[in-house]
């Protein structure tokens, strides 16, 4: 029929068939977009939930320590068997080693430590024998190790005489802070710098304030440095300077939050200043897997503090020896001669300082578990620095 139509007329009816079908289409276009859309929202749904559920999949590998939550990204420049992968350093500083830069080659490094004074001496051998020993029982070497941020927060930095102090308290800390700022030329004297300004003057650097070369640099070519104590003369002069002095902090801190959890019938008096906390109560503090407050830095281990197992330490100095250590280090360093290292003390002066036979004092006001827990608690450190059981029974 259609075929014996006038051409005409053929064209208008498949204009009209056409014209029929254009709603049905659109709508079947305007179906299909929106169900399109749905889907895309359906499926951007369901990745939101996986994120969710597993954050950090995709590139970045979340760092240990809750604080800083950085990736990690990796750098080939770090000699001596340390090749760590810093996270981005979070305050950037301007370097002035940057521009003048000075490679040094892993064998002129080792060349470095055996003709500097104190890298070949028979004392310093030891020590670092010891404590690689021990560091490879616990952290058995690896191809790449990891460097962070956290890990190198302690460290200060002195660029003129090439020197990185990790700083341990209550192990002559304040004094060294005084020689670094002597040595900066940021003083002429350190008789001439209280405790106040070497402590918070903000005079010195944290090898963490630089950027990533620039910590990768330092950790490769400065003398590295690292004063330790005995554990338990370290924890009791801790003890005794935060807790048995006034402190505006230590005590409302603290004090107060040691003497609700750890003494029964606590007076109004004490929960409100937090004075007068007892050497077990702090024991009990210190050996607490749920502490009140968090662990601080003066009674933290030295293993946490400075990362020994993971920084290559080029001179390890001790308390029990600290002038004799100290002066050998500034002359092996090419320190002025007039510099020595200050023997005073500006905390608490009319006190004593803390000695083996004070430590016992204070030690034996608690049972023999109580000690061998504390002595567990720095087992490590014990350990790395080659120090001898303080008491016979523990084990």
């Amino acid at each position: 029929m259609i075929r014996n139509q006038p051409v005409g007329l053929q064209g208008s009816v498949r204009r009209m068939k056409l014209l029929r079908s254009l709603p049905r289409l659109c709508w079947s276009l305007l179906l299909l977009g929106v169900g399109s859309l749905l889907l895309l929202v359906v499926l951007q749904h369901l990745t939101d939930s996986v994120q969710q559920q597993n954050p950090g999949v995709p590139v970045l590998e979340a760092p240990s320590w809750p604080e800083r939550k950085v990736p990690s990204w990796q750098t080939e420049d770090i000699p001596a068997g340390l090749s760590p992968g810093f996270p981005p350093v979070l305050h950037l500083c301007s370097d002035p080693l940057l521009g003048k830069k000075q490679p040094v080659t892993k064998r002129h490094r080792k060349l470095l430590l055996k003709s500097a004074p104190f890298g070949g001496s028979p004392e310093q051998q030891s020590r670092r024998r010891q404590l690689n020993h021990v560091c490879s029982g616990y952290q058995p070497v690896r191809r790449r190790r990891q460097v962070r941020l956290q890990q190198v927060s302690r460290l200060y930095v002195e660029d003129r005489f090439r020197l990185l102090y990790c700083e341990v308290p209550k192990a002559g800390c304040s004094n060294w802070k005084r020689v670094l700022m002597v040595l900066a030329g940021r003083a002429r004297s350190t008789q001439d710098i209280s405790h106040d300004a070497a402590h918070y003057s903000n005079q010195l650097r944290r090898l963490d304030s630089y950027d990533r070369a620039g910590i990768a640099e330092r950790l490769r070519t400065y003398t590295k440095v690292l004063f330790v104590r005995e554990p338990f003369e370290r924890l009791v002069a801790a003890f005794r300077d935060k807790f048995e002095s006034p402190n505006s902090y230590y005590h409302p801190v603290f004090g107060r939050a040691i003497i609700s959890r750890y003494r029964a019938n606590a007076t109004k008096s004490a929960l409100n200043t937090g004075a007068g906390v007892t050497f077990r109560e702090f024991v009990q503090y210190l050996l607490d897997a749920q502490r009140p407050v968090g662990m601080d830095i003066h009674w933290e281990r030295v293993g946490q503090l400075c990362s020994p197992c993971l920084i290559p330490y080029d001179f390890i100095g001790k308390v029990e020896s600290l002038q004799e250590d100290a002066d050998f280090l500034l002359r092996g360093i090419g320190a002025p001669q007039n510099l020595t290292f200050p023997d005073f003390k500006d905390r608490n002066p009319r006190a004593n300082r803390t000695s083996s036979r004070i430590m016992q004092d204070y030690f034996s006001q608690l049972n023999r578990t109580e000690r061998q827990k504390v002595f567990e608690f720095y087992y490590r450190d014990y350990l790395m620095f080659s120090y001898p059981k303080p008491f016979p029974d523990l084990h």
